[in-house]
C-alpha cells in the first residue's frame, strides 16, 4: 500500500467517514504546489476548498440560528466569526491529522508549509467540500456538528452580547481614554420603512457605517463591526 493510500485510510478512520468515490479525498488532500510538480496527475484542492467554505458558512448558520433563538443578526454574526476563522479551522485540520497527510509541494514542505494555519484551514474546508459531493448536506452537517462540539458559545453569551455600543465604549476609553462618535448621516426609504444610515468614528480615525431600521439598530450595527474590528487589531 502507497503512503497516499495509507494516509487517505488514517484520514477516514479519524474523520470518520468512508468516501464512496477516494478521488474526492485524494484531491482535498492535495496542495496546489503538489498538483503544480505533477501536472496532469494530481488536481489540487483549492475549487474544493471554495466549495467547502460556502457550506461551512451555511452549517454554521443554520445551526446558530436554531440553537440561539433569542439572538439577533447581530449576535448571530458575532458568533459565527468565532467559530468560522482561520484560528479554529486550523485546529480541526490539526486534530483530524490534515497536517500530516496533506500532499505538499517540495518547496511548500521545505517552508513549513504543515504548520501554517491558513493552509490547514483551506485543507479543512477543502475535505468539507469532499465530504459534501460524495455524501450530501445531511451528511456534512452532521459531520460539522461533530467537529464543532464543544466550541458553541455558551447560551449565556448571548444576553452579554447585546449591547455593542456600551462594550465598545469601554474598551475605547480603556484603550484609548475616549469614546466613539456616532453621526446620522442619512435617511432613506418611504416613511412607513425608515433606513438610517449611521458613522461610527473610532479615536483611531477608523470610520464603521451602517444602517438599520431605527438610529439604535444602525449604530448597536456600527459597534458590532469595530468591536470586531478592535479585537482583530489587538491580535495581530
Amino acid at each position: 500500500m502507497s503512503q497516499v493510500r495509507r494516509n487517505m485510510v488514517k484520514v477516514q478512520r479519524k474523520i470518520g467517514y468512508v468516501f464512496l468515490r477516494d478521488e474526492l479525498l485524494n484531491e482535498a488532500l492535495t496542495h496546489s504546489s503538489h498538483a503544480n510538480e505533477s501536472p496532469g496527475r494530481f488536481r489540487s484542492n483549492e475549487r474544493l476548498e471554495f466549495l467547502g467554505d460556502a457550506v461551512l458558512e451555511l452549517c454554521i448558520t443554520e445551526e446558530l440560528y436554531v440553537r440561539y433563538p433569542d439572538a439577533d443578526e447581530g449576535q448571530l454574526t458575532t458568533f459565527r466569526a468565532m467559530l468560522v476563522n482561520e484560528r479554529v479551522l486550523a485546529g480541526l485540520a490539526r486534530d483530524l491529522g490534515l497536517d500530516v497527510a496533506l500532499l505538499l509541494g517540495r518547496g511548500e514542505e521545505n517552508q513549513g508549509g504543515r504548520s501554517r494555519p491558513g493552509l490547514l484551514s483551506d485543507a479543512f474546508e477543502a475535505l468539507l467540500g469532499a465530504i459534501f459531493l460524495d455524501g450530501g448536506y445531511p451528511v456534512v452537517k452532521e459531520w460539522v456538528l461533530k467537529c464543532f462540539e464543544g466550541l458553541w458559545p455558551r447560551a449565556s453569551e448571548v444576553s452579554a452580547e447585546k449591547d455593542y455600543k456600551t462594550k465598545l465604549q469601554e474598551l475605547t476609553q480603556q484603550r484609548f481614554r475616549d469614546r466613539p462618535v456616532y453621526v446620522l448621516e442619512d435617511t432613506t426609504g418611504p416613511e412607513h420603512e425608515r433606513i438610517f444610515h449611521v458613522a461610527l468614528r473610532l479615536p483611531t480615525g477608523d470610520v464603521f457605517q451602517s444602517r438599520g431600521t431605527s438610529v439604535k439598530k444602525a449604530e448597536q450595527s456600527a459597534a458590532r463591526d469595530a468591536l470586531l474590528f478592535c479585537e482583530q487589531e489587538s491580535k495581530v
